[in-house]
């Protein structure tokens, strides 16, 4: 066979795989409210079900789940919102502070025989602007509630609906049992997932804002509320939430402060992300390292700061939906761990 026609259903699929992720990026405003809305509600439904089972009735259910959902919201916006209009308020008092803290660094070093002189470390600092770097990244994270109401919306009427889907997906498949099963799963180990990322996320903002509440930083529940946020980008997330209150520890207390401020940080992620969290998951997860870090890039890309925190779902689906089919299963393997791959290879040794 003509080794271009063996090639040319790859390069039709690549092809494919650009124009896929171009149409997403373009369509990225209204597909990031459908997913933020779509979560939600995955994470809502046990919740109905349960009240559902001990005879509540459904749209009842529906409302006492929601204002939960919104008493919550009320209170994250409430604890942390003048904390962050505070915060921007002295953000030039900060970044001035910041180098004169950076000066006297290096006035100490030099003093003691350490030849940074011709490093000028302080105007590094101020020429990258660290503070405005913080800044942009609680306003990115405060872009996921701008389109609130409109998710709000699209959650209620998803909710609404899903009573009638599995009548409508029996009369639009032939073999609606089993694609049903296999739907039923993505969204178990979603929500599986979801849920203990919450529970592990909440845990780790309590805990930061505490340790920094004692330590003495500043705004303790805005940064708290910035590592709960952050827990749920995989790799990177813990690393920039630990990031503004080092610097403001930095500023406010010196280095005995950023010690304190990078030991509780670095001990609460390193419990609770490489112990706790893991425990929780188990085999759950069945992604490996590098697809995870390439998937934050990929759906970072394409959705922004709401793709880097969807970005693990979003893969997983990916990845189940693949594993469901023969043609395909291949490619769900190679985005598993490597534990996956040898309980597969196993039998055929066998």
């Amino acid at each position: 066979m003509n080794p271009s026609k063996q090639a040319t259903p790859y390069l039709v699929a690549l092809a494919s795989i650009i124009v896929i992720i171009a149409g997403l990026k373009v369509a990225a405003p209204i597909l990031v409210q459908l997913l933020m809305a779509l979560f939600i509600a995955i994470i809502c439904m046990p919740s109905i079900r349960w009240m559902e089972g001990h005879k509540v009735p459904r749209s009842l259910a529906i409302v006492v789940v929601l204002t939960v959902f919104l008493a919550f919201v009320y209170v994250i916006v409430a604890l942390v919102g003048d904390s962050i209009n505070a915060f921007n308020a002295n953000k030039e008092f900060y970044i001035e502070q910041l180098g004169s803290r950076m000066r006297g660094i290096v006035n100490w070093a030099t003093s003691h025989g350490v030849p940074i002189e011709n490093v000028n470390i302080a105007a590094a600092f101020e020429k990258a602007d660290i503070m405005s770097l913080v800044t942009m990244v609680l306003g990115g994270v405060g872009n996921i509630f701008s389109d609130f109401f409109l998710i709000f919306l699209c959650v209620i009427f998803i909710l609404a609906e899903t009573t009638s889907f599995p009548a409508k997906f029996s009369r639009a498949f032939s073999n609606a049992q089993d694609k049903m099963v296999h739907v039923n799963n993505i969204l178990s180990k979603i929500r599986h997932y979801l849920a203990i990322k919450a529970a592990t996320s909440l845990l780790t903002g309590i805990l930061a804002a505490l340790a920094l509440l004692f330590i003495g930083v500043d705004y303790p529940f805005l940064w708290g509320m910035l590592a709960f946020l952050l827990n749920f980008i995989p790799n990177l997330g813990s690393l920039l939430a630990a990031l503004p209150p080092v610097i403001l520890a930095l500023i406010q207390l010196g280095p005995i402060g950023v010690m304190w401020t990078g030991i509780s940080f670095f001990a609460i992620n390193n419990i609770i992300g490489n112990y706790l969290e893991p425990k929780l998951m188990g085999k759950m997860l069945g992604l490996s390292a590098f697809v995870v870090f390439l998937s934050l890039i990929l759906w970072g890309y394409i959705f922004g700061v709401i793709g880097m925190f969807l970005s693990v779902p979003l893969t997983m689906m990916i990845k189940i939906a693949l594993d469901t089919n023969d043609k395909t299963r291949w490619l769900g393997i190679l985005l598993g761990p490597e534990e996956e791959a040898k309980e597969v290879v196993a039998p055929i040794k066998n």
